[in-house]
């Protein structure tokens, strides 16, 4: 279980849905109720399912597994890529381009293309050609590292995928689905939630609820990574109580 109680769940306003009105049907199961006609989470339920998803990313990553974070919408954004890099984890935080993981080949050649024109402006391999000509270079750089630097070490696929908003990454979420791709993600009320391997159902909106719930996946997948000084003293702790 996480360290995350009801209260902070609903101080952090996890439980706020969307305008009645907007809703769908299919995440009924996972309503309290309506309040000025906005859908209310069942905090039970959410803390239930967040628990559940943090559980599955620990053994995901102690497994040796890789968590692909994505979170695209502007209050995520900068959430998603710090968690990201924290946990030494592949990370799309600004747009996602199509085929990402159905047409994976072509986005390792994109990735490659990057990683050789980096090089060569680095060792000065760029200078012989125009200014303009390097200028078009530069932008070109600019643009990859920009959609593609976050998962640039991403050597094969994720073994699951970690999702702010699934009903705007619809698109990543279906990608996965096709892929074999497991998905964990913060599902609201206007969501489809039978994409989604590991339902949290909860305000994807406000940035308390995101960096709440965030916060608690970092702690999970460093706590599932051997290298991770959190996940080494977890296991001193687990051997000094059953002493």
């Amino acid at each position: 279980m996480s360290n995350v109680t009801l209260q902070q769940l609903l101080e952090a306003g996890c439980h706020f849905g969307h305008q009645s009105r907007r809703w769908n049907p299919s995440m009924d199961e996972y309503i309290y109720g309506v309040r000025d006609n906005v859908h209310i989470f069942d905090l039970v339920k959410t803390k239930k399912g967040l628990d559940e998803a943090l559980e599955y990313l620990t053994g995901v990553v102690a497994n040796g597994g890789k968590v692909l974070w994505v979170g695209t919408k502007r209050q995520a954004r900068g959430i998603v890529e710090e968690a990201a890099k924290k946990t030494g984890m592949p990370f799309v935080a600004q747009r996602w381009l199509g085929g990402m993981l159905t047409n994976f080949s072509q986005l390792q050649k994109s990735v490659k293309r990057l990683k050789s024109l980096k090089d060569r402006r680095e060792k000065g391999e760029l200078k012989k050609y125009t200014k303009k000509e390097q200028l078009e270079f530069d932008r070109e750089i600019a643009k990859l590292e920009r959609f593609l630097g976050g998962v640039a070490d991403m050597e094969k696929l994720p073994e699951a995928m970690f999702v702010v908003d699934t009903h705007q990454e619809i698109v990543a979420v279906k990608e996965a689905k096709r892929a074999g791709v497991q998905v964990v993600g913060i599902v609201d009320t206007n969501a489809e939630p039978s994409l989604v391997d590991y339902v949290i159902p909860a305000n994807d909106d406000a940035v308390k609820s995101i960096e709440l719930i965030v916060g608690a996946v970092v702690e999970a997948i460093m706590k599932g990574d051997p290298t991770s000084p959190k996940a080494s003293r977890g296991k001193k702790d687990d051997k000094s109580k059953s002493e």
